[in-house]
């Protein structure tokens, strides 16, 4: 089989066509680049998705697919892979970022394995170390870790998704026998869609509202054991089986529900609340909803780790496609051969901007991390950086979740009917990330609370401005703006280089395209806080209340558009600054075109906004469209090199049409052509006789013509 085209080659593969003045990447610079601070725990990683003892071929059943899940992860313990994350007082290594980065690999092994092992150590595991305390962390985590203990993470019910905080499970508390009474009075309470559930869990960390003394303390961690080892569901715990579902079969999801099931007092994971032997409650944070957030916080990491795993998927899926786009031949050229696909402008146009995208995806990604790493590793512990990182999670997640669904579907379809096999994995792919755009968080709903926090500081900005202090701000005549939570403070507004479509004198500018993006992030969320405060004026009490909901409730796509917006600001903010730290010049101009082309089509698909507001002329609207269609261009000669940096090898890719074999066909094809020519074999085509005796026809004509007018 023809080996995949080598990044370092001094020529591309053919139909590239790359003059040799275009500028070449460094690619083992890049390499690095995108490996980040975690590079041997990445590669560590790498090398165990290529063990096919922990990948599963496709059409496996989903009880043989749910056996084989289980016993991979055995497959993880023994190699070490689940360790990091652990303390070291229990046979961990207390390596946060380490741990979230090698998780984020194992994707591309089998998503099935990823999420099930997600589910044993980063969501029930995690809990009882993050919302227990040691005497729960000797007494569980080392059976945990060991997979003697499998267990399920029980926070969603049937009623409550996203609303965590009115989960109707109760635990409440019986002083005389010093236990709990897991319930969950109706079925809306039901836990669902909770892995290990119908199968494999022997214990789950239930959600419940704990309530002791006729008080409801608000949501609260318990760890309920909810089988034998022999796998019997114990008194008044039961079980339903999700059974088949759109993706990830590998996993047992199902339901659990309980009744009037006693725990020991000791079984509440008490980290930030605890209740006495008389039932008296206490807790470090006095303010319940703070408490609630404090706890949610913990488990942050779920959203980081799908966040990276998603960016891992769009790479695998550009690598597949533009490795086949660089091969595959469609449509006779005006050489006479048939056109490589990459070739063709729109190809180009629906490959290109994506792999520009990814590139900022994985550097946010990285920087997300980076920020989780120091608060959990206690580097950078407070308050204020822990809202930090619960808001750069929730803009960032949904952003690469739903980019990785978008970016494997256009690249199924751009390697046509050899994308729809499922040996090439796109398709299964696609389905298995499927719910990364709903679990850990549904995705609109994370953007909302993006909306809120970036209106909460704007807020704080204005606190006590008038209406017309406020609409001021709105029209963009304040001259300094403060976006938070990005990954650097920026104080530069519109206002600060004038109209921006007078001003702008190259829209590949750095500063123009952070103005741009900016300015739209800061108008949004101004607009939004002028409506609410004038929604609230002339009433009070419940009218201004209700006033205000109504008011919110018609802001609310304005502002999850602000959070969406604000997010890929901080997506280009980390490309930005990933190019600061790259010294080859040509490798810089490769990646300075890939960061322009990310901003660029951010303004492009918001065009209509820039216009409506004044932000941009027609003509510079006009001037975008033109340079990301010359970027593409440009970038369409760098695409090989910039999907091979990706370091994916064939045996984690594992997708056959990446493998060369399609320049193997092309090249048999184009040898049996020449053949044919050579020998005087080849047959003429219906069309060129037709050709041949037209020009025949017409040189006879011509001939006439000349012989009449000589006469």
């Amino acid at each position: 089989m023809a080996t995949p085209c080598s990044a370092r080659a001094p020529q591309p593969c053919e139909g590239g066509h790359v003059a040799q003045t275009d500028p070449r990447i460094d690619t083992e610079l890049v390499s690095d680049l995108l490996l980040g601070k975690w590079k041997q725990e990445r590669l560590e990683a790498r090398k165990l998705a290529a063990d096919p003892r922990v990948q599963s071929p496709p059409g496996l059943t989903m009880d043989e697919h749910r056996k084989r899940v289980f016993e991979q992860l055995q497959v993880l313990v023994d190699e070490g892979a689940i360790q990091r994350a652990f303390p070291v007082s229990v046979g961990g290594g207390d390596n946060h970022g380490g741990n979230i980065a090698a998780f984020q690999e194992l994707v591309l092994a089998d998503p099935s394995l990823q999420i099930k092992s997600g589910v044993q150590w980063g969501l029930f595991g995690a809990a009882i170390l993050h919302l227990g305390t040691q005497p729960h962390h000797e007494r569980w985590l080392p059976d945990v870790m060991s997979l003697k203990l499998p267990g399920a993470f029980a926070m969603t019910e049937i009623g409550h998704g996203s609303d965590v905080d009115a989960v109707g499970t109760t635990a409440t508390y019986d002083p005389e026998s010093q236990e709990f009474e897991i319930h969950t009075p109706f079925t809306g309470a039901w836990k669902d869609y909770l892995g290990n559930a119908a199968v494999h869990g022997q214990a789950a960390v239930v959600f419940a509202q704990l309530i002791t003394r006729g008080v409801n303390h608000g949501v609260h961690a318990f760890f309920v054991p909810i089988r034998t080892p022999e796998g019997e569901l114990l008194p008044g715990v039961g079980a339903e089986d999700d059974g088949v579902k759109g993706g990830l079969n590998g996993i047992d999801n199902g339901r659990l529900h309980f009744t009037h099931v006693r725990i020991p007092r000791g079984n509440l994971l008490n980290r930030y609340g605890d209740v006495a032997e008389d039932g008296t409650y206490s807790s470090p944070i006095e303010s319940p909803g703070r408490r609630f957030f404090t706890m949610i916080g913990t488990l942050v990491q779920g959203r980081v780790s799908l966040d990276g795993s998603a960016v891992r998927a769009m790479e695998a899926a550009l690598l597949v496609a533009i490795r086949y786009g660089s091969e595959r031949r469609q449509f006779t050229g005006a050489d006479g051969r048939d056109t490589v696909l990459l070739d063709y402008g729109q190809h180009q146009r629906r490959l290109i901007p994506r792999l520009a995208q990814t590139y900022a995806m994985a550097f946010a990604s990285e920087r997300l991390l980076t920020v989780f790493d120091e608060v959990f590793s206690g580097a950078h512990d407070t308050d204020e950086n822990r809202q930090d990182l619960e808001t750069l999670a929730a803009a960032l997640k949904p952003l690469s979740t739903w980019a990785a669904l978008d970016t494997l579907q256009e690249a199924r379809e751009a390697c046509g009917g050899a994308g729809f096999i499922a040996k090439n994995r796109l398709t299964s792919l696609r389905a298995d990330l499927d719910i990364y755009a709903t679990f850990e968080g549904d995705n609109t709903v994370l953007l909302q609370l993006v909306g809120k926090r970036l209106l909460s500081d704007y807020a704080a900005q204005f606190k006590g401005a008038d209406r017309a202090a406020l609409a001021r701000a709105a029209a963009g005549q304040i001259g300094e703006r403060v976006t938070r939570f990005g990954l650097r403070r920026i104080a530069q507004s519109v206002a600060d280089l004038g109209q921006v479509g007078r001003s702008v004198e190259n829209l590949r500018s750095t500063d123009t395209q952070r103005a741009l993006l900016t300015d739209r992030v800061e108008s949004m969320v101004a607009e939004v806080a002028l409506a609410l405060k004038s929604a609230g004026t002339g009433v009070s009490g419940h009218d201004r209340a209700v006033a205000t909901e109504a008011a919110f409730n018609a802001q609310q796509h304005t502002l999850i558009e602000a959070a969406r917006s604000h997010g890929e600001l901080l997506q280009w903010e980390a490309f930005t600054e990933a190019l600061e730290r790259v010294e080859d010049a040509d490798t810089l101009q490769v990646l300075t075109w890939l960061r322009d082309l990310f901003g660029l089509s951010l303004i492009e698909k918001n065009l209509a906004w820039y216009l409506m507001r004044g932000r941009l002329s027609a003509q510079r609207a006009e001037a975008v469209t033109a340079y990301v269609d010359r970027l593409t261009g440009r970038l369409r000669h760098q695409a090989l090199d910039l999907v091979e940096v990706f370091g994916i090898s064939p045996e984690v890719l594992r997708a056959e049409i990446a493998t060369g074999i399609e320049a193997e066909r092309q090249d048999e094809a184009q040898a049996y052509v020449d053949a044919q020519i050579a020998e005087g074999t080849r047959p003429v085509h219906e069309k060129e006789l037709r050709k041949q005796r037209q020009r025949e026809q017409r040189a006879q004509n011509t001939h006439v013509a000349e012989r009449v007018a000589a006469s």
